[in-house]
């Protein structure tokens, strides 16, 4: 089912014509109709709905109620209208679902009017215009769930779960959404509408995957299911020194790294119940008799290995980590977008054991500020991510000063999302979103307080009396999934890019740091000379020898965003120089060889290094996408 719902000021229809053979029944007063001051809602009823209406409408009912406590509406009108989908239910199961939506309704004391099925209708409607007014929702049914799981994903469901948005500034000042006043934070309001509309289905390709193909850096491959990814030599180098990075960044932190299977027992005591809420998003395997789940988180693994430690309030606050390679989501094929969302992905993962909320939340800041410092080394700054803050009313309440100082921290108004009451297990959370080219966002970092999986798996510490506790759990993923951040750094070199800007790699990411041009073959040894001294200082160096003219050469190299394009001729040879053009400032320079070395070696100080993935000489390069 797919729904569209806007906030208006009025809708009112008019029957006009049969848009099926044989529609609704209706009297001549149903075929015109209006409501004033209303959430309208419009629906597709999907084929894939007719596996189990009554999941879609409970769902339905679920999302409508949402929205109309959000906006404050009374009054809703439900709206057949097929244009939302290309893949229709049978008349008669769309029918009977818009039925029962609009009898669950009017049974929860809304005023319902629904218009009628089966016809054309001229219809007019005021959209109310703030950030809430125009939202929409996707509901696909569980297919292949017992019911007895269904209940148990359904048990907290059924509580209402309302989610109030505000901004809060970095002054202490908690605003609604739609009362702030996004002039000069236009970056934030584009979150803001995505994150309150919950549609993560791409309508059309991201900037990055032009990028990620030209370049040659990963590709999509059509002998594995969808959302698997095969990574070029450049981008395979990329994403391994990304995932360096990191790694030595938690490690440094003070995290000990560990190591964990990838499936797991789909009937372990500690696991059930908290599958039973995600069936639709686990890969499912079988070894003889029992059944498995891919994992999709390194929780798994490292909560068990927390279960059988034995664990001291000295220990503590206990950091582990695992750079999970992979873990797999089946998101749903129309959420599958290049390197924003996979199916397998890496993911860097943290938990740390903390003894009570003090420390959960000195750690969760330091994580904080871990995270700004992690993607800081990727080329992402705050005013290239947006930040949203979740906990519930009672921990706002308690703990004000502390949310305020995340806020001052970043230095910029941050979303909130709020909820009267827990429905996660965990008890506060934050994001860094990344905001694309088609203005949906992505989280890249994120830390949790956990409450609750302690206890599930039975991780206990030992106090100061020697007395068994429970602690806290904190989940962190410094920068997010290293497929993520990929995708992240090429958006944002898309959007310099369209602003008439050079974009380009991190110097210390870049698959070739510099490329040593020839003018002629007479020079040839000399450019091999030049590349030698640069890869003995550990600097991942090309030579152009094919036979193209120079021109030609110097506009490639500038198309694969080669940071520093060193041109050789007879000159350079006899003075033993070389004529350097930096990308980063559009210089050219001609200097000794010593000098570029200590400047390229200063910038990437402190990085990983990986030696060159391809081959010296470009005519020896195969090249992988025609």
């Amino acid at each position: 089912m797919r729904m569209l719902l806007i906030h208006a000021d009025y809708l009112e229809y008019e029957v006009r014509d049969k848009a099926l053979k044989n529609p609704e029944p209706i009297s001549d007063e149903q075929k015109k109709g209006r409501l004033d001051e209303v959430l309208a809602v419009f629906i597709s009823v999907e084929k894939v709905d007719e596996t189990n209406p009554d999941y879609v409408v409970e769902k339905a009912i679920e999302e409508i109620e949402e929205v109309a406590k959000q906006v404050k509406a009374e009054r809703i009108f439900v709206y057949p209208f097929a244009h939302l989908s290309s893949e229709l239910a049978k008349p008669s199961v769309a029918l009977e679902i818009l039925k029962k939506i609009e009898e669950k309704l009017r049974e929860k004391g809304y005023e319902v009017k629904r218009a009628p099925f089966g016809y054309y209708k001229a219809f007019k409607l005021s959209c109310k215009g703030h950030p809430l007014a125009e939202l929409s929702r996707t509901i696909v049914p569980e297919e292949g769930v017992s019911k007895e799981e269904r209940n148990i994903a359904l048990e907290k469901e059924e509580k209402e779960l309302v989610s109030y948005w505000y901004i809060l500034t970095p002054e202490g000042e908690l605003i609604e959404v739609d009362k702030f006043d996004f002039t000069g934070h236009e970056n934030l309001k584009k979150f803001v509408n995505y994150e309150i509309a919950k549609n993560r289905i791409a309508d059309r390709e991201p900037p990055h995957v032009k990028l990620m193909l030209e370049h040659e850096l990963v590709d999509y491959e059509p002998g594995s299911d969808g959302g698997n990814l095969r990574y070029y030599p450049k981008g395979r180098l990329i994403k391994g020194l990304l995932e360096q990075y990191v790694t030595e960044k938690v490690v440094e932190y003070g995290a000990m790294e560990v190591e964990t299977p990838i499936m797991y027992d789909f009937e372990h005591p500690a696991l059930e119940k908290y599958l039973n809420r995600f069936p639709a998003r686990q890969y499912i395997v079988k070894s003889g008799d029992k059944k498995f789940f891919l994992r999709f988180a390194a929780c798994f693994g490292q909560f068990l290995i927390k279960k059988d430690a034995i664990i001291s309030y000295r220990n503590l606050p206990l950091r582990m980590y695992e750079l999970t390679r992979y873990s797999f989501r089946r998101e749903k094929s129309g959420e599958l977008s290049g390197l924003r969302r996979l199916r397998a992905f890496t993911m860097p993962d943290m938990h740390t054991v903390a003894k009570d909320l003090k420390q959960a939340m000195d750690e969760f800041k330091k994580q904080y500020k871990l995270s700004m410092e992690v993607l800081k080394g990727v080329g992402l700054t705050p005013d290239d991510y947006e930040v949203a803050i979740r906990f519930t009313r009672d921990f706002w309440e308690e703990n004000k000063d502390f949310i305020v100082e995340l806020a001052r921290i970043i230095g910029k108004p941050v979303l909130i999302e709020m909820w009267d009451q827990r429905f996660f297990y965990f008890i506060l959370k934050f994001e860094f979103n990344f905001v694309d080219n088609l203005d949906k966002a992505a989280a890249l970092s994120t830390v949790q307080i956990d409450v609750e999986n302690a206890e599930r798996f039975g991780i206990t510490y030992y106090d100061e009396e020697g007395k068994e506790r429970y602690p806290l759990i904190l989940h962190c993923s410094p920068s997010g999934a290293i497929e993520r951040v990929m995708y992240a750094i090429l958006e944002k070199q898309a959007k310099l890019q369209a602003q008439g800007k050079k974009p380009m790699f991190p110097l210390w990411l870049s698959p070739i740091q510099v490329r040593v041009i020839p003018v002629s073959d007479d020079v040839m040894d000399y450019a091999l000379y030049v590349a030698g001294k640069l890869e003995g200082a550990k600097i991942r160096v090309d030579v152009d020898d094919t036979n193209d003219r120079l021109n030609k050469k110097i506009r490639k190299a500038e198309k694969e965003w080669i940071p520093y394009i060193i041109v050789v001729g007879r000159n350079e040879k006899e003075q033993n120089t070389v004529t350097v053009r930096r990308r980063e400032d559009g210089k050219q320079v001609e200097m000794q060889l010593e000098d570029l070395i200590r400047e390229i070696r200063q910038k990437v100080e402190g990085f990983p290094h990986k030696p060159r993935p391809l081959p010296l000489l470009l005519s020896r390069r195969p090249k992988f996408r025609g």
